[in-house]
This record gives structure tokens, sequence and C-alpha cells, in this order.
């Protein structure tokens, strides 16, 4: 196998992780959670401006889920709305960790994105995330007074877990429909077959970012049932009638292969696909910005991608809604 093409800045990056003190394995959880949080400033990009940045309290299943509404703009038409799920292996990871990135996608997509800080384990184990990720999208749809947002449709995104949870919260509300429909998803290198192995896994499991032990460990903590489809999208084996999609992996992943493997899926099912790869780039790119300068490249390739999408997406669902 030849050596994988490895950007200039991203090789820069990993070579200063390389020379860096390795913490102590298994890490403590809340240590690792500060660190991660921590660590936001040095390598992601400030916080654009925006009109509103509303913190929210969203009715869960167990109790209240924190959200955070993020919008360019300070007043909107009725329209459609992001639902963001942060990344973090379901562990770690916040609004806070990930705020630069959806202020940056309100701003390239000119609508409102509620950000969801749901249950992470080890406290609260799966299917936690799945119930908290589905319930805030059903509250987003239904237009609640607290959001201050008349809403038409909605979009589901998220990063990595936050992938995951984005497409298990369109499969539950394909199967369940809210108040208002999903017309897009946003799936940015997602874990979708979290009991398969595929070549990207071995391939990267050491070097890049992402790395085996730390999946292990992220697994051990959520103990996920893998061939259950609120764990592993890909296991449902019905992918029919969900919404368009945009499906971005990073080409130096090790979990790239569920990325591509679930694109095709959803081709293979019938459903429109936007596929874009960020060559030579790694796992986490999205909040990498500042350290890895061309991920700003990768993030707007995308979020015009999806802008595109959404606005088809809801023009159609208008027309229906017409001709109905």
């Amino acid at each position: 196998m030849t050596d994988p093409f490895v950007r200039p800045d991203v090789r820069a990056f990993l070579d200063m992780i390389a020379a860096m003190p390795q913490p102590e394995w298994p890490p403590e959880t809340a240590a690792y959670r500060a660190q991660y949080l921590a660590m936001k400033d040095l390598v992601d990009l400030p916080l654009p401006e925006l009109a509103t940045v509303r913190d929210l309290a969203i009715p869960g299943p167990a109790g209240t889920i924190p959200a955070r509404l993020f919008d360019v703009r300070e007043k909107r038409e009725p329209g459609p709305v992001v639902v963001f799920y942060h990344g973090g292996g379901f562990v770690i990871g916040d609004i806070d960790t990930h705020a630069a990135f959806t202020a940056e996608m309100s701003r390239m997509l000119d609508l409102p994105v509620v950000s969801v800080d749901y249950r992470l384990a080890p406290e609260h184990r799966w299917p936690a995330a799945s119930d908290d990720a589905e319930a805030a999208a059903r509250w987003v749809a239904s237009s609640p007074a607290e959001l201050g947002l008349a809403v038409t449709s909605i979009a589901v995104a998220g990063d990595s877990a936050g992938g995951q949870l984005a497409a298990v919260a369109a499969i539950d509300l394909r199967d369940k429909p809210a108040a208002t429909p999903v017309i897009a998803q946003l799936l940015i290198y997602p874990a979708s077959d979290l009991g398969t192995t595929y070549p990207s896994y071995d391939q990267f499991s050491e070097g890049y970012v992402l790395t085996a032990r730390s999946m292990e460990w992220f697994d051990d903590c959520y103990r996920a049932d893998v061939t259950h489809p609120r764990a592993s999208p890909m296991r449902g084996g019905g992918l029919a009638g969900l919404p368009p999609a945009v499906i971005v992996t990073a080409g130096l992943d090790p979990i790239r292969d569920q990325g591509r493997a679930y694109a095709a899926g959803l081709i293979g099912a019938g459903i429109p696909v936007v596929f874009r790869e960020a060559v030579g780039n790694v796992h986490g790119f999205v909040t990498l910005r500042r350290v890895i300068p061309s991920s700003q490249g990768d993030v707007a390739g995308m979020l015009a991608a999806f802008r595109d999408v959404v606005t088809e997406a809801e023009a159609n669902r208008v027309m229906v809604q017409a001709a109905a």
C-alpha cells in the first residue's frame, strides 16, 4: 500500500502532536473533557460575530437538554432551521467546543442553527444521546415559543459522533414524522457503522489524530448495541425515504470508510447525495481550522453544497405543499 497523501499543513500539525508529551491512558473523563474544551482557542478560529446567540432549554426524555441558538440575523421570516449535534465520541465535546463552527454554519448558510448539548457517556450510555437527539429535533420542528422562530422544516447536521446522531434523528423522524419535515442532512465524517471494521480503520489507526485506542475507549464508555440502527444507521436495512444528504469524509480518517459506505447506501436507496472527501486531511478538521488552515476550504465547500441542498429541498417542499 502506497503512503497516503498528507497536506503540508496537516503534516505540520501531526508532527506537532507527535512531539508533545502523551497523556496517561486511559484518561480521566472530566480531565479529558476540560482539555478538549481548553484546546479550542488554540486549534480553531474565533467565534464569528452574529446577531443572535441565545441559550435554550429543551424538554428531554430525562430532563432538560441544553442548547444554543446561533443566527446571523436578528429577525427572520418563516423558514428552515438546522439542528446540530457536536462530535466527541459520545463522551467529550459540548456546545462551546463547536461554537465557532456552528456560528460559521449560520453565517454561510444564512440560517438559524440550534446546537444540542445531548447527554454524554459514560454517565449516560447508549441510547441516551440518540434519545436526546430525537427529542431536540422534534422540539425545534414544533416551532416552540421559546425558540422564537416559525419553523417550516428542519435540517439535521453533525460531525463524527454527532454525524451519527444526525443520521439517527433523520431515520427516527422519517419513521415517526415530526410537526415539520426533515428536508436535508449534513453528515461530517459520520460514525455510521460501529460494528464493522473497514480498511481505513487499520490503515489510519495510529498517527492521524483519531486513533484505534481512543475509539476503543469511546466505545467502552458508550456501550452501544452496534447491531441496532440507532447506533449503526447502516444496520437498519432500510434507508429509503430519507432526506437528501451531504456526506463529508476525511481522507486520513480511520472511520473514513464508514462515511463512504453510508453515502453509497443512501445512493443505492435512491436518496440524492453530495459526497465530498477532504483528501489529505484528518478527522476533526472542522474544529482545527487555525492549525490546519486548508480546512477552511473544506468547510466552505461543504457548507456551500449544503446550502444548495437545503435551498432546493425547501423549494420542493413548498411546491408539494402548494400542489396538495
